[in-house]
């Protein structure tokens, strides 16, 4: 992302040991409360999680930010962004922004997200200019009880030029067809517009679906979104690395196991009829890449607990994959609902956090599914 033009005459740079004086006079400035404190500054100096940096202008500090990070994660927080009362309306926080958001990329941080006064109308209308999203309100956030938005912003994406055509983005319109909607953008990939997912979502759910239990609906399994493919003249090839029933974990019912196994049974003998490829591998980061580069798409099977802690299968397309990133299509709308079709598309997700999330339930279950053309 471009930077705006340097506001005249400023500079930028790392604070070190010696600026904590200067910071805390700005700090005195700037707020009335809330104030980061000498020993506090020094220890995000020196901390390896944070980045704190200068803007000056005549070799005096006009302006700093501090951003931290949490370990294991590719969030990047902004803790605090002030620039002097005698400086403002100048365009100092607007680069002072964008300058936070290249330098939490470069840690190779998906999001960035802030905390901001309810009633801070300046800095709301800062961060809306620059693309950021409310998505969560913390009560009695501040030392004054005063509420705090969340914002944040995606701020890395994938580089679209790169690639011929986009992989199209379908949402999921229930809970439990997250399966039909990767294939119909796997399908809408590979023959632009034929596949409508208003007439097909259902369809293809009730020939994919595992089973539909008392308790709620089923979910779609790898052979049966692959037989699903295959019927419409896709070359399909199945990874899996476990046989037997899917998604029994919680199943306690005996009954219940043994109508999973017949459907099981089911699918297995029509994959096998149809000759459809079953590898019983896990493919990793350099096989997935294989895939995609011999113009294949991936279905994977995920497990959310590594983005909302629910525990659920749920299907997502692998779109792309570079030396950070692994870039997904997830069908799911309901986690960010504000954002756009075109900002779900190629959604970032760092290679140990898709490996961690490749796998499902107490058995490790890994499941994909690639789809290509038959020409291919």
């Amino acid at each position: 992302m471009a930077l705006t033009a340097v506001p005249a005459m400023l500079s930028i740079r790392n604070a070190s040991l010696s600026d904590t004086a200067n910071l805390v006079a700005l700090e005195q400035k700037c707020f009335t409360a809330d104030r980061i404190s000498m020993r506090s500054f020094k220890r995000f100096i020196t901390e390896k999680r944070s980045d704190l940096l200068l803007v000056e202008r005549a070799e005096q500090v006009v302006g700093y930010f501090l951003l931290i990070y949490r370990r294991g994660t590719s969030l990047a927080r902004l803790y605090s962004l002030a620039v002097d009362p005698a400086c403002r309306k100048q365009g100092i926080a607007e680069f002072m922004l964008q300058h936070a958001e290249q330098v939490a990329a470069k840690r190779r941080c998906v999001l960035l997200r802030l905390e901001v006064r309810y009633d801070n109308a300046a800095a709301i209308r800062l961060y809306q200019k620059l693309n950021y999203h409310e998505f969560a309100v913390k009560h009695d956030f501040y030392e004054d009880h005063s509420d705090a938005i969340c914002m944040q912003k995606q701020i890395i994406q994938f580089d679209t030029d790169s690639v011929q055509r986009q992989v199209p983005y379908i949402a999921q319109t229930t809970p439990f067809t997250c399966g039909p909607a990767c294939l119909l953008m796997a399908f809408n990939y590979f023959e632009p517009g034929k596949y409508d997912p208003v007439s097909l979502e259902i369809d293809i759910w009730r020939e994919a679906t595992t089973i539909f239990m008392t308790s709620g609906h089923g979910g779609c399994g790898p052979r049966g979104l692959a037989l699903a493919a295959h019927s419409r003249g896709f070359a399909v090839e199945i990874y899996l690395n476990k046989e037997g029933p899917l998604f029994t974990d919680s199943v306690r019912s005996e009954v219940k196991k043994a109508i999973l196994q017949r459907v099981h049974d089911s699918y297995r003998y029509k994959v096998e009829q149809s000759g459809i490829v079953l590898h019983r591998a896990e493919p990793g980061i350099s096989k997935i890449k294989q895939i995609l580069q011999d113009g294949a798409l991936l279905l994977a099977l995920i497990s959310t607990w590594q983005f909302d802690k629910s525990k659920a299968p749920h299907w997502v397309v692998v779109c792309a994959v570079d030396e950070h990133f692994v870039y997904i299509n997830d069908p799911d709308t309901d986690d960010i609902p504000w954002l756009s079709a075109t900002e779900r598309q190629y959604i970032p997700v760092e290679h140990s956090v898709f490996i961690k999330a490749f796998s499902y339930g107490k058995n490790r279950l890994k499941a994909a599914v690639a789809i290509r053309t038959a020409e291919n």
